[in-house]
């Protein structure tokens, strides 16, 4: 029998963004598989409609005051991390410790350490082509920090392997880690669509460049509308939404016929994925992950090159067939990142480490392909 139906699982999560939705799916999927989950939240406390979710899917959430690595490079709320966690461990005596941001691998925890990393501040600088900053005391201690942490977990993942590679060659970690694909619910194809183009994204986050849409947006057919956390719209030329609770967004989706990400860096993108599994045609910048994750299921563009996004955008309202093929080929290709296949690689790595097994490399790594 295996062993995920003793497993106690302590994972830790932000409430912000993509890996708020990973982990409540992840989670969700691993407590159907009878993992006992404690979910623990850093930053921001989740919203509402999220803990309803999450009592439904019969993971426990706990919520705690501390800070986000990211915005405390100095380092001034690790010892109350340290201590509440350390606290939390002694109390729910995991067998593994699922990470989700860097810093928490170096808290000397009992329980195996799995890493996963979604995202980090040197990857982001090196994308927006701004890192002098990064020669500050506090952000030269954060990447000895990130460098420490990746050595200190048993494990360590990403969710795709353009990202892995940058994260070695920015670190140089002692051991080769792992690809799993994130995955979500597959979605229902939807094949009648609304004359609407849709993007999500942070407008402060400049990787998101969802500036770069808002100038291509001008003088499209269609009217162009965008989701996510910003104090006032970009531009005339596009709809700012806000952000959208999660059956608002996928209601969205669903009625938009384009999805567009101009995005200068996405370790994954799951919006991509959320788009795709709804039947969007998919435009997309012209970045490793997204040629890794997409190729052959989406149309990319130079995201400098607003002209061009702007001619890809005008022929796709006006061509119905081309449409229609990008949706379908994006939908047939969202069906590869599956959530059951993402849990099913994550049990195995928890039963690696259960079982003392070295963790797979070369090889034989757990990695979730086409």
């Amino acid at each position: 029998m295996s062993r995920s139906s003793h497993i106690r699982l302590l994972m830790t999560t932000d409430t912000v963004g993509g890996v708020w939705t990973y982990s409540c799916g992840l989670a969700a999927d691993l407590a159907n598989a009878a993992v006992d989950v404690v979910l623990v939240t850093i930053g921001p406390h989740a919203r509402t409609d999220d803990r309803a979710r999450l009592q439904r899917s019969r993971v426990r959430l706990i919520e705690t005051d501390l800070a986000l690595e990211w915005q405390d490079p100095e380092g001034a709320n690790v010892a109350d991390a340290s201590r509440v966690l350390a606290s939390l461990e002694a109390k729910l005596r995991p067998d593994v410790v699922h990470l989700n941001s860097f810093r928490e691998a170096c808290f000397g925890w009992h329980a195996p350490t799995v890493l996963v990393a979604h995202s980090c501040v040197n990857s982001w600088a090196q994308a927006c082509r701004d890192t002098t900053w990064l020669e500050e005391p506090r952000w030269r201690r954060y990447t000895e920090g990130v460098a420490a942490a990746l050595d200190q977990a048993q494990a360590w993942v990403c969710p795709s392997q353009s990202f892995h590679d940058m994260i070695s060659d920015i670190y140089g970690p002692r051991s080769r880690g792992t690809v799993i694909w994130n995955g979500i619910a597959p979605g229902d194809f939807v094949g009648r669509k609304q004359e609407l183009i849709f993007a999500a994204g942070r407008l402060w986050d400049r990787a998101k460049n969802i500036q770069a849409l808002a100038a291509a947006a001008r003088g499209l057919a269609w009217p162009v509308e965008v989701a996510g956390a910003a104090d006032a719209s970009p531009s005339a030329s596009v709809t700012w939404l806000g952000h959208l609770p999660p059956e608002a967004l996928h209601a969205r989706l669903r009625h938009a016929a384009i999805f567009v990400s101009p995005a200068l860096y996405e370790p994954f993108g799951l919006s991509v994925l959320e788009a795709a599994a709804a039947g969007c045609a998919l435009v997309l910048s012209d970045i490793p992950t997204f040629r890794e994750l997409w190729n052959g299921a989406a149309i990319f563009v130079d995201p400098a090159d607003t002209a061009a996004l702007h001619h890809v955008l005008a022929g796709l309202c006006v061509d119905a067939r081309e449409r229609s093929r990008l949706q379908r080929a994006a939908y047939e290709h969202s069906l590869t990142y599956s959530q059951a296949r993402m849990t099913s690689a994550y049990l195995r790595l928890y039963e690696s480490l259960l079982s003392s097994q070295p963790v797979a490399t070369g090889e034989d790594r757990i990695e979730v392909r086409a």
